[in-house]
């Protein structure tokens, strides 16, 4: 592997694990000795890259299983919208998760941790329409986006 590639899967790494780049300099300088990838050699790299996936970076692309309800991938591709039109910060599941959380918590009482596991038609349904509604904000088309 280049040391170009290392640092781009390292940087990947690193993000997926929620470093900083003050945090991620730390974590350089206990793995090598050198808080800059710039005075790292290939092999100081490739041990930093090992220590990350110790960490719990996974490497390739995860691919998350399909919502078992039409209406929970109703749900997902609706937040795809607004992350793709750069409106949701954080896409994929996290990113709707944390919305989820923020949104309805004192609403309902409770959030489930994951939106897949929602069974509440009702809840599913709030969930929807209040993202509908910030695509409509937005002028984000949801026609082309499943159903409507």
């Amino acid at each position: 592997m280049t040391k170009a590639t290392l640092r781009k899967q390292i940087h990947v790494g690193c993000k997926q694990l929620g470093l900083d780049t003050a945090t991620r300099h730390d974590f350089q300088l206990l793995v090598t000795g050198k808080s800059s990838m710039s005075d790292m050699s290939e092999a100081e790299m490739v041990k930093l890259l090992k220590e990350l996936k110790k960490r719990g970076f996974k490497t390739g692309f995860q691919r998350r299983k399909r919502a078992p309800r039409a209406d929970i991938r109703y749900a997902h591709v609706l937040w795809g919208l607004l992350h793709k039109a750069g409106h949701a910060r954080i896409g994929g599941a996290t990113g709707l998760n944390a919305f989820i959380r923020a949104r309805f918590e004192e609403k309902w009482g409770h959030v489930p941790i994951d939106i897949d596991a929602m069974t509440e038609t009702s809840e599913i349904s709030d969930v929807i329409e209040a993202l509908k509604a910030w695509c409509n904000r937005e002028s984000i088309p949801t026609e082309l986006a499943g159903r409507d």
